[in-house]
C-alpha cells in the first residue's frame, strides 16, 4: 500500500489504501492547507518530478529538493564525535544520495527539530539501515508514521557525545530542538536552530515564532525560557532552515540582541537612543 506524502509540508504518513482527509501537520494553525486544498504524492511519484541538491551551505553539507518542495527546508550532514548525523530530513530520498553520504561515512543517526521536518525520516532511517532518530516526547502526538527506530528523549537536554548536544527549545512546538556543537567546522562552535530560533532575512537576527507562515509570535514566556536555556552557549555561527539562512559569524552576539530586540517588541520598550 502507499505511503502518502502531504503536497504542502512533505510529511509521510504510514501506508494506508487511501489518503487521509487532511494532513493533522497542515490544519493545526501553525502550518495551513494549500491553497487549492489538501493534495498528496507518493515517494515514488515525488521521485519521478524532483531530485536532491547535495553541495555546502555555509561550512555545512546541505541535502534539499529541487525544484523546491514542501516547506521547503534543507537537512545537513554533520560528522561529528557523536558519530555522522543527519539533522532535520527531508521527503525524498534517492539512490544518487545514498551513494553520496555513503562515501562520506553514512549517517549513523538523525536528529529533527520539531514536526514540520519529520518528513519522511523513516524511508531515510531505512536507507542507511534503520538508524536511530531522536525527537523530543512533547511533540509524539504529530508522528504520522510510527516505527520502531524511533527514539523520543525527555527533558530539556539530551547530550549525544562530548561535543553534541540537543536542547529543547520550546515556543514553535513544545518539543522544539536545537543542536549545538562545541567543535563544528574548523574547530568552531555552531547551532543549528532549525526555526526554534528562526534566522530572519537580514541574516543578523533570529526572531521566535509559534507559527512561521501565519506570523504568530511566540509566547514571550517560551522565547525566556529559550534563552535562559542557551544562556552561555557558546557559538559562532547559527544554521537555520533553509538554504542560505544562516548567520556565518557572530552568531553568539546577535541572537543576544535579538533576544532584547524581541522583548522591546512585545513589551512594547524602545530601544536605546
Amino acid at each position: 500500500m502507499p505511503k502518502f506524502i502531504c503536497q504542502t509540508c512533505g510529511t509521510q504518513h504510514a501506508e494506508a489504501a487511501e489518503p487521509p482527509a487532511l494532513c493533522r501537520i497542515c490544519s493545526d494553525e501553525r502550518q495551513y492547507v494549500g491553497w487549492g486544498g489538501q493534495t498528496w504524492t507518493t515517494h515514488e511519484a515525488l521521485a519521478a518530478a524532483h531530485r536532491l541538491r547535495i553541495e555546502p551551505d555555509g561550512d555545512l553539507l546541505g541535502i534539499g529538493i529541487t525544484p523546491a518542495f514542501g516547506i521547503p527546508q534543507r537537512a545537513l550532514h554533520l560528522q561529528t564525535d557523536a558519530g555522522n548525523i543527519l539533522w532535520e530530513c527531508v521527503s525524498l530520498v534517492t539512490p544518487e544520495a545514498i551513494d553520496a553520504l555513503k562515501a562520506r561515512g553514512g549517517i549513523d543517526l538523525i536528529a529533527i527539530s520539531h514536526p514540520h521536518f519529520y518528513s519522511s525520516m523513516i524511508e531515510w532511517s531505512d536507507a542507511f539501515g534503520g538508524v536511530p532518530i531522536y525527537l523530543h516526547e512533547a511533540d509524539r502526538e504529530w508522528i504520522s508514521r510510527p516505527a520502531p527506530q524511533l527514539h523520543l528523549w525527555s527533558g530539556d537536554q539530551l547530550q549525544l557525545s562530548k561535543d553534541v548536544t540537543l536542547h529543547r527549545c520550546p515556543g514553535h512546538f513544545p518539543g522544539s530542538t536545537v543542536l549545538h556543537w562545541h567543535k563544528g567546522p574548523g574547530g568552531k562552535p555552531v547551532l543549528l536552530a532549525g526555526d526554534a530560533l528562526h534566522v530572519v532575512q537580514d541574516r543578523r537576527h533570529v526572531t521566535f515564532m509559534y507559527s512561521v507562515p501565519n506570523y504568530i509570535p511566540a509566547n514571550p514566556a517560551d522565547v525566556r525560557r529559550i534563552q535562559a536555556r542557551l544562556d552561555g552557549l557558546p557559538f559562532d555561527d547559527v544554521y537555520g532552515y533553509t538554504w542560505g539562512l544562516n548567520i556565518i559569524g557572530g552568531g553568539r552576539a546577535a541572537v543576544d540582541e535579538s533576544f532584547e530586540r524581541y522583548f522591546r517588541a512585545v513589551e512594547g520598550r524602545r530601544a536605546a537612543a
